[in-house]
């Protein structure tokens, strides 16, 4: 599993998410059947005041952003001013949206998975995963767990983003 750190910013929001990470991963989504190419955005818990905030500035940015939280799945293609895109090009995938630029290498499947659908799934996890800090390695397990729970997910945005590359 890889995961890549983001840019800092001085707003207050931005303090209070901390340090945001990307994770990728892809596989058998349940309702077709066929691989679908994950991204899941998530603080360290490690923003100025604290995880509490932390998980609290995630929502709010969620919000702010016009982000449904509880597990809708938000299709970003039918609100395309959200400023919310993913570029995957080379073995690469670029998340950028509000409060979150960055990029992570993916692998094959993953990147398959992006080109047939067109779309990434993108999961942004108002709980906080400091043991899933950029440079620790995330085993399938500890990514099934903590992206399967219940309460990770219930309390995530969850939205579609549709695919773009360099060559269009």
């Amino acid at each position: 599993m890889s995961q890549t750190n983001t840019a800092a910013s001085a707003s207050s929001l931005q303090r209070r998410l901390g340090t945001l990470v990307v994770i990728p991963w892809a596989g058998e989504y349940a309702a077709d059947g066929a691989d679908m190419p994950f991204l899941m955005a998530y603080s360290l818990g490690d923003g100025s005041d604290g995880p509490a905030a932390s998980e609290a500035a995630v929502l709010a940015a969620a919000r702010e952003i016009g982000l449904p939280v509880g597990g809708e799945i938000f299709d970003v293609s039918h609100a395309p001013k959200t400023g919310i895109s993913v570029l995957v090009e080379g073995g690469r995938a670029v998340l950028s949206m509000p409060y979150l630029y960055a990029a992570c290498p993916v692998p094959d499947q993953w990147s398959a998975a992006a080109r047939a659908r067109k779309a990434v799934y993108v999961i942004f996890a108002s709980r906080p995963w400091p043991e899933a800090a950029p440079g620790v390695d995330v085993d399938v397990e500890t990514l099934r767990d903590f992206a399967g729970d219940p309460e990770v997910l219930g309390t995530a945005a969850h939205f579609l983003v549709p695919v773009t590359s360099v060559r269009g």
